[in-house]
């Protein structure tokens, strides 16, 4: 292989197992369907931008994948995360857009409903006929969606349900296609019987717009106006007033009314209800990942090829000026953020692939690999949109004034992406999501979802059963069985002695937060509370030591799986630079847990600098395998070598 095979051979690393979706959006005939806008846009112009844009997207086949067969679509569940991943690459407000239509509505719609609303809805939510919203946030209540204060009261007289924001604290705020283009809102609420009987939070389909664009009769809505980015997303507000609507509208596959206005549902237990239906739109938060992994990606493409052909100050003796790449520093700030976007990249792969399979279970999934797909999704979530975040406005700054300059896109992926640290999902709420699906093993979780029950799980937690079941435990186990037990030369360069540093910090930190909440159990709930919340930080900290090892795991899978040669030793390269980045990252805690000694932890910073030099050399290489067509990136001031003469 020469090397100038190697950026398509780790492209097809990279691609997974829906590469072909890749490659063919990769390949349109219209460059421009998934490209930015081509310069920026007033908040009305680029609105108007990102409706026409969603409705061209309508056309090109990929919103039926999302859909099961019996709905009207093909579901490959997997083809329609990919290709909306993909849109990450391009106009953030066209995939967030899109994202509400075709994910989010259209997924309360096929998942919470029935044939009835599938055969009324789908097709129009499909082909863009029925721009729809997705009304779930309120004012007062965000993360905590179990306890919305809209209400949908059955009438039995009329036998409709009539709804209500009956506090200001009910208003559905931060509503994507609210402000200006959604016919009809999927609105979260708790549903009341005729006889006061509050059943829990359900999902009811209500019309906010006529066909000429006025408020439906009862419905105020509101425009957020400008926001800290995505301005061609038409966030809007809804308070609804005693509005009706036929009892048919409620998405009644987990409980449904009778006329009589009798309540029935599948599922006996109330909290696990509700939890079971937030499970089912798990996909919108792989979604978000996917999206955030794409921008951070594009970020990195424009930072790279910038600091390949900037050039500041020459050494001494010589007399031209050295590339920013050639720097230590520089190096330090790209390559490590590539490596992890590379872990991402595959361990997002790993998720879409269980998402479709969990989608595609004939029959009700299987419970566990169901909650274990939703702890999963929350943890890579929070990690990706957090590396997005941070690795955005480190390319920012990379790039120096020309990063700042609007027409370089740095500066928009960085206001675009800001929010998806805490949309789908606060990652700080994600992440104890995750460590609360470890200390439960993934079992039981949502029949009680208090807290004092989780202390009960933990108090008889070991975190050896949560390791077996991975999926690469063989793996794992021959890799460790060769490592080497302490600090000896170059042992922070052996595959098995990355992997149990990784896993000793997930290991030690997960049975460290049961066993203090475990100590709770005992207590009075006041002060067992107390416990819990002081022991949040190791919580976090334990989540995110899984996720950790779930992205080194994806990686060491992947180059244990490649031939012998050039891109084997590059990728090789790679995932060492990402394991050790991360140990480097926590070495405090290794040295204070006595993982690693002084002299070890110095060596494992000196293998990340040599890492950096090394593969510097490659560095195009590494990002031109991301195969970002220079059409979706944009930003030709970053992209094309100054004229010559000009520093």
């Amino acid at each position: 292989m020469t090397v100038t095979d190697l950026a398509p051979a780790l492209t097809q690393i990279l691609d997974g197992r829906w590469g072909e979706v890749r490659r063919q959006l990769r390949a349109h005939e219209d460059a421009a369907r998934f490209a930015p806008p081509p310069e920026p846009l007033s908040m009305a112009d680029h609105r108007a931008w990102t409706k026409k844009q969603l409705m061209a997207l309508a056309k090109e086949g990929f919103a039926p994948d999302g859909l099961a067969r019996g709905m009207g679509g093909t579901g490959d569940y997997g083809a329609s995360v990919t290709a909306f991943e993909m849109l990450g690459h391009g106009d953030l407000s066209l995939l967030v857009k899109a994202g509400v239509q075709f994910g989010l509505f259209g997924g309360a719609i096929a998942n919470l409903g029935t044939q009835r609303h599938h055969t009324a809805y789908l097709p129009g939510m499909v082909d863009g006929t029925l721009l729809g919203c997705f009304a779930m946030t309120e004012t007062g209540h965000g993360s905590n969606v179990q306890h919305l204060e809209t209400t949908a009261t059955h009438d039995p007289t009329t036998d409709e349900l009539v709804i209500d924001s009956p506090t200001p604290g009910s208003q559905k705020n931060y509503i994507g296609n609210a402000a200006r283009d959604g016919r009809m809102a999927a609105v979260f609420a708790q549903l009341v019987t005729a006889d006061g009987e509050a059943h829990g939070v359900h999902c009811v389909l209500v019309p906010i717009r006529d066909e000429g664009g006025r408020p439906m009769p009862g419905v105020t809505i509101g425009d957020c106006g400008a926001k800290g980015g995505l301005t061609g997303v038409d966030n809007g507000t809804l308070e609804f007033d005693s509005v009706r609507v036929p009892r048919w509208n409620l998405l009644n596959r987990y409980g449904d009314i009778e006329p009589d206005g009798a309540y029935s549902s599948p599922i006996d237990n109330a909290s696990r209800r509700f939890f079971t239906m937030l499970g089912t739109l798990v996909r919108g938060r792989v979604s978000v990942a996917g999206g955030a992994g794409a921008a951070t990606r594009s970020a990195l493409t424009l930072a790279t090829r910038y600091a390949l052909h900037r050039r500041q100050f020459a050494a001494p003796g010589g007399t031209e000026e050295l590339t920013l790449m050639s720097y230590r520093a520089h190096q330090r700030k790209l390559l490590p953020a590539i490596a992890k976007s590379y872990a991402l990249m595959l361990a997002q792969n790993d998720l879409v692939a269980m998402m479709h399979e969990i989608a595609g279970h004939e029959g009700a999934a299987p419970e566990e690999g169901q909650r274990e797909l939703e702890a999963r999704a929350a943890g890579i979530k929070a990690i990706a949109t957090r590396h997005a975040t941070d690795t955005i406005q480190m390319c920012r700054e990379a790039c120096g004034g020309a990063g700042y300059m609007a027409a370089n896109r740095l500066t928009i992926l960085k206001e675009d992406t800001d929010v998806f640290t805490t949309f789908e999902g606060d990652n700080t709420v994600l992440l104890q999501l995750v460590a609360k699906g470890l200390l439960t093993e993934f079992q039981e979780t949502f029949e009680d979802n208090s807290m004092l029950a989780m202390i009960a799980f933990a108090s008889r937690f070991t975190a050896s059963s949560i390791l077996e079941k991975t999926p690469a435990a063989g793996l794992i186990a021959k890799l460790k069985s060769r490592a080497p037990s302490d600090d000896t030369d170059e042992a922070e360069l052996n595959r098995g002695r990355q992997l149990s540093l990784f896993l000793d910090r997930e290991k030690h930190l997960l049975e460290g937060v049961a066993l203090r909440l475990g100590k709770a159990a005992k207590e009075e709930p006041d002060a067992a509370f107390r416990i819990f919340n002081n022991a949040q930080d190791h919580m976090l900290a334990a989540a995110e030591a899984h996720i950790d090892r779930v992205l080194l795991e994806a990686m060491v899978q992947a180059v244990e799986a490649l031939e012998e040669g050039p891109a084997k030793d590059l990728f090789d390269s790679v995932t060492d630079l990402f394991a050790l980045s991360t140990v480097e990252r926590h070495r405090g805690w290794y040295l204070e847990h006595g993982r690693l000694t002084p002299t070890g932890s110095k060596a494992v910073i000196r293998s990340v600098g040599v890492l950096c030099k090394d593969l510097a050399p490659q560095a195009r290489t590494l990002v031109d395998a991301f195969a970002i067509p220079d059409a979706w990136l944009g930003a030709p001031g970053l992209l094309e070598p100054l004229p010559a003469g000009r520093g």
